[in-house]
């Protein structure tokens, strides 16, 4: 499935969005290094017949994996998600033909698609950004049923971590708070200034005032471009991805994989850190992550394997995110709890916008009356 709001990639990634605490030159190196080591053990293991692994699900199937739920030993269930999970809320994803982002840009006459989030581009012309980020600013959309599947493992005790590549802020929206979550190509939630020298934060507030009203924004410290800590091709992903990724997935029992194409890395890569036997259930509307044949041969990449004679672990439930949610959510017995939590949180959100609309017109109605009230009357002429 296409990546939706997911950004685009960098060097063969996505879009990420960061905020500017991004990672440094020895987390990287750190990274490479780790893959390189990932490499090595499983080269050695597969050669040397090491570390087979336990299976765990008694069947290859989503009834499997909601039978390994219920049976009290999955504790730890970490969440991997695209954009595949916010199309339903009327966000579109960047690669469907036809619908997606990049082929809906010609209105910004950009030299080719992705420029719209390229760092030096943004620079030079910041005003397709802003335009754009207009249309999908978050506020405007609602949580899917996916999301509100996560709050619902959250407040089982379940979920471990949810690592996202997604922008539009709806995991928060839903109920998951910073700790729980991983936003890997960063987040609109704030925004800093550009300036190395200045790095002033900005909140979400602020910025939407200044989108909304059509400003280019600029810091009012220093005057530079004020950009939303996402992550642009040209920038790292955040710090925090690489350190919590080391102690959330060798601690996992169970990845569950959303919307995603799994093609950005280090995002993809992230499949293969859980431990061998922790069973792996991809929901999305076509197989991915599935590993290279010949590096397969090797062990290396821990790419899924859902339909070789070797298979063991891992789960694919082609449907949209929805939809997969929804079947899992029966098979737990939580399908009427998840509904319930959709209707009313969905009614708060109507809620909440109608009393901000009705301010929003009351204040209007209240400025409009005081500047009339301002204007002196003209004077009478005398007959």
């Amino acid at each position: 499935m296409s990546d939706a709001a997911e950004p685009p990639k960098r060097e063969e990634e996505e879009v990420t969005l960061e905020p500017e605490d991004q990672s440094d030159d020895s987390s990287e190196e750190e990274a490479a290094g780790g893959t390189e080591m990932d490499f090595l053990r499983n080269l050695f293991s597969s050669t040397l017949g090491l570390g087979s692994a336990e299976k765990v699900l008694d069947e290859l199937t989503l009834d499997g994996v909601a039978r390994y739920i219920n049976s009290g030993k999955c504790k730890n269930i970490v969440c991997m998600v695209g954009a595949g999970i916010s199309t339903s809320a009327g966000i579109p994803d960047f690669r469907s033909p036809g619908t997606g982002l990049y082929a809906n840009l010609q209105k910004y006459n950009l030299p080719y698609p992705e420029a719209i989030f390229q760092i030096d581009y943004f620079k030079k012309h910041p005003e397709p950004f802003f335009a754009l980020a207009k249309e999908l600013y978050p506020g405007q959309f609602k949580p899917t049923i996916c999301h509100y599947f996560m709050k619902l493992l959250k407040d089982k005790g379940l979920l471990g971590r949810c690592y996202s590549q997604n922008i539009d802020t709806l995991e928060r929206v839903a109920g998951l708070e910073g700790n729980d979550l991983i936003e890997a190509h960063g987040t609109f939630y704030t925004s800093h200034c550009v300036s190395f020298c200045c790095r002033k934060e900005y909140n979400l507030d602020w910025m939407k005032e200044k989108i909304f009203s059509d400003d280019i924004p600029r810091c009012d410290k220093c005057s530079s471009l004020v950009k939303p800590d996402i992550v642009f091709f040209g920038e790292n992903l955040p710090v925090r991805f690489f350190t919590s990724m080391k102690m959330d997935f060798p601690r996992c029992d169970l990845l569950i994989i959303m919307g995603t194409s799994l093609q950005v890395q280090p995002f993809a890569g992230l499949v293969g850190r859980v431990p061998k036997s922790c069973p792996r259930l991809l929901i999305n509307m076509e197989k991915a992550g599935q590993a290279d044949p010949l590096l397969g041969l090797l062990g290396f990449g821990g790419g899924m394997d859902f339909d070789s004679d070797k298979a063991y672990r891992d789960v694919a439930h082609i449907s949209t995110c929805d939809e997969g949610c929804l079947a899992l959510a029966e098979l737990l017995g939580w399908k009427a709890e998840l509904e319930d939590l959709v209707k009313r949180e969905h009614a708060r959100i109507d809620s909440q916008d109608k009393k901000e609309k009705a301010s929003a017109q009351s204040k209007g109605a209240a400025a409009a009356k005081g500047s009339s009230a301002s204007v002196a009357p003209e004077p009478q002429k005398e007959e």
